[in-house]
């Protein structure tokens, strides 16, 4: 199993929730609020005046075949909506309760 977690404008919520749906990732934990910018070219959100966009992150643990799957449409929102931002990381799960 693996998890990936996924950083993502808010603005992209809708759009990543349906991704979940359609690949029938059920279970998942998400955090709103999350502050940061990209490590290349992107934008700061900060929730401030300034920067005033803010980030929503998205945890879902599921079975290794669903992986690029995944991974592939998060880079076809990514390539949709370059402005916007959005990023996913892949761990490695040992065990779960």
């Amino acid at each position: 199993m693996k998890a990936i977690f996924i950083i993502f404008n808010q603005a992209l919520t809708e759009k990543v929730e349906y991704m979940l749906d359609v690949l029938e990732v059920r279970g998942f934990s998400q955090w709103e609020g999350i502050q940061g910018r990209g490590t290349k070219d992107g934008d700061p959100h900060y929730g401030t005046h300034t920067w005033p966009e803010i980030n929503t992150g998205t945890i879902a643990v599921v079975e290794d075949d669903k992986v690029d799957i995944i991974l592939e449409k998060i880079k076809k929102i990514d390539e949709i909506n370059k402005n916007v931002g959005i990023r996913a990381f892949v761990w490695n799960i040992e065990r779960t309760v």
